[in-house]
């Protein structure tokens, strides 16, 4: 089995840290959303940058830590991957993220479960009205838009596989 380095979190200044001038991400439409994370949960996932202090991975993350105010942020070095590989793990990092689904039947149950808890609705992390699934909060492109892109939406009716729930999704 092979062995990972272990990783050291640093704490840099956030005016320090670079943003990646050619990230192809557009994440301004998230950032409300990461700083609500924040806010509630703390700094849990710290900015990958480079040996420069470039945004290798976390470009939100230190949007939403400048809108707070936060003076520093945790950081991991990316010191142990060569510029090809920082510029392909910016991609892949992000491209992840949107290869993975949600099961409908499991998400209502945690999202109820997180309200009855006294936890309240998740809608300040981007779940709608945060009391219940719309789907259309799990179908957006990169623009926030919901759909496939174009000028003309249509709406689909999709049956959820794991609850048989219709929802009604405009494409």
């Amino acid at each position: 089995m092979k062995n990972i380095d272990k990783l050291e979190i640093q704490y840099h200044n956030v005016g320090d840290i670079i943003p990646y001038d050619k990230n192809p991400r557009k994440n301004d439409e998230a950032v409300k959303y990461v700083k609500a994370s924040i806010e509630k949960f703390g700094f849990k996932v710290p900015i990958v940058i480079d040996e420069n202090k470039v945004v290798v991975c976390g470009h939100t993350r230190l949007k939403a830590a400048k809108e707070i105010g936060l003076e520093q942020v945790p950081c991991i070095m990316a010191s142990d991957l060569t510029p090809e590989q920082i510029r392909a793990f910016r991609l892949v990092d992000n491209k992840v993220t949107e290869l993975s689904g949600w099961d409908f039947k499991i998400l209502d149950e945690e999202m109820k479960g997180l309200e009855d808890d006294g936890f309240g609705n998740l809608a300040d992390f981007g779940f709608g009205d945060g009391t219940d699934i719309n789907p259309d909060d799990f179908f957006k492109d990169g623009d926030g838009a919901t759909g496939a892109g174009g000028d003309e939406k249509k709406k689909i009716t999709v049956t959820c596989p794991e609850c048989g729930k219709e929802f009604e999704v405009e494409v």
